[in-house]
Formats: C-alpha cells, sequence, structure tokens
C-alpha cells in the first residue's frame, strides 16, 4: 500500500514555488493544488461584484461564495493571474474571518485528494502551495519546504513574465509593488507569511528551475525515504 503524504510549499511570489510544487505533484505522483488560486478566485469574486477588497465584508461574502462553488474551471481562470487580481488577493485575505471560512477546503483537498494513476508507485496524498501551508494548513505535513529568493530577483522575473505577456509596465512598479505585497503578507496578524519552524528554506535565488527541482525533490526522498 501506498505511503499517504503532504508536502507543503510556502513562499512569496515570484520565488518559483507554483512551478516547483507542480513539478514535484507530477514526479512524485501526487495531487496539486495551488491555495493561492483559492485566495484569487475570491478576489476575482469581489471584483467582478463591484466590492472593496479592504471591506471585510465584501472578503467574507466572497469566501463564502468560492467555498460553495468551488471547481477547477474557477481555478484555473486565466483572469487570476493578472496583477489586478493579485493585488486585491493581497489586500482581502489579511481578514480572519474570510481565511477561516477557505481554510477547511484546503484541509479537505490536502487531506482527501483525487486518487491519482499511480500503480506501484510508494506515495499517495497531495502537494499544495501557498503562504500558510506549513504553519497554518497543513501543520503535520510530512514535508515542508519554504521557497524563496531575494526580492530583486523575484521583481526581476515577474518584470520578465508581464514583459513577455505584453503587459505595460517598468521594472521599478514591480519591484515597489512586490516589496508593498510582502509587507502585507509578512506583517499581517493572521497567517502572515513565513516559515514554519521546521520548514527546509530552499533559496532559488541562484537556481533555475530544474535545479530547484532536483534541490527539492533530494530533500523530500531524504525525508521520506
Amino acid at each position: 500500500m501506498s505511503q499517504f503524504i503532504i508536502i507543503a510549499v510556502d513562499g512569496p511570489a515570484a520565488s518559483g514555488k507554483g512551478t516547483l510544487a507542480r513539478r514535484l505533484a507530477e514526479q512524485f505522483h501526487l495531487f496539486y493544488l495551488d491555495t493561492g488560486a483559492i485566495y484569487r478566485a475570491a478576489a476575482k469574486h469581489i471584483l467582478d461584484t463591484n466590492g472593496n477588497p479592504d471591506d471585510p465584508e465584501s472578503a467574507v461574502t466572497a469566501a463564502i461564495y468560492v467555498r460553495d462553488n468551488l471547481s477547477w474551471e474557477m481555478l484555473n481562470d486565466p483572469a487570476l493571474r493578472t496583477d489586478i487580481v493579485a493585488d486585491a488577493t493581497s489586500r482581502s485575505c489579511r481578514f480572519p474571518p474570510m481565511r477561516q471560512i477557505l481554510l477547511d477546503t484546503q484541509r479537505l483537498y490536502a487531506t482527501h485528494p483525487p486518487l491519482m494513476e499511480s500503480k506501484n508507485k510508494p506515495f499517495q496524498g497531495s502537494v499544495l502551495d501557498g503562504r500558510d501551508i506549513g504553519t497554518v494548513v497543513c501543520p503535520n505535513a510530512d514535508v515542508k519546504l519554504y521557497v524563496t529568493a531575494d526580492v530583486e530577483t523575484r521583481a526581476k522575473r515577474r518584470y520578465q513574465e508581464l514583459s513577455g505577456k505584453g503587459v505595460p509596465t517598468t521594472y521599478e512598479i514591480v519591484l515597489q509593488d512586490m516589496m508593498d505585497r510582502d509587507a502585507r503578507d509578512s506583517g499581517r496578524e493572521t497567517a502572515p507569511l513565513k516559515p514554519a519552524s521546521d520548514a527546509i528554506i530552499v533559496d532559488t535565488s541562484a537556481l533555475n528551475a530544474d535545479e530547484a527541482l532536483r534541490t527539492a525533490a533530494d530533500i523530500i526522498r531524504a525525508k521520506l525515504v
């Protein structure tokens, strides 16, 4: 019988945690959930209904909507990846009642994921990425990774991504937005962005995607095998 495992991948924006988490899920044949997409879906709902991301009541209403209507189509909506939604997400997700509503949803997917087609594979389970997976959502995760990079590197990555999509912006604007977002995410009272005490830090400042994957996979194997 396969061993059931949960891998928590946390970190700030543009650290590479999303790409890494998806590739780890593929490599170990595990279910992958981008928990940030859940919060982004709530933020998009706020914007779509002309709500205010800084209003706690709007945040709670949106969280209830997402909880009750969550679907893969919702989580894979390309509109969730815009900077407007990202900014609204960072502003709306700081409210404790909103986070509590979505917490149970994340835990349900973590502990009861769809079974993956992985015959003769050693593991079943989930890889979740976000900002409070190892500290709040899954504090008993089998492996906790905190993926980070210096803010200048992260801003450069995001600027190149946006430029490649034809989004008009400058490196300076992206850098300032990222520093503002880091401050909000790290400074909020509920579930602030920080490494779990037992998380292993993976600094991707000087690593490409393949190097980050090898580093993280080696950590996981050392912890579990």
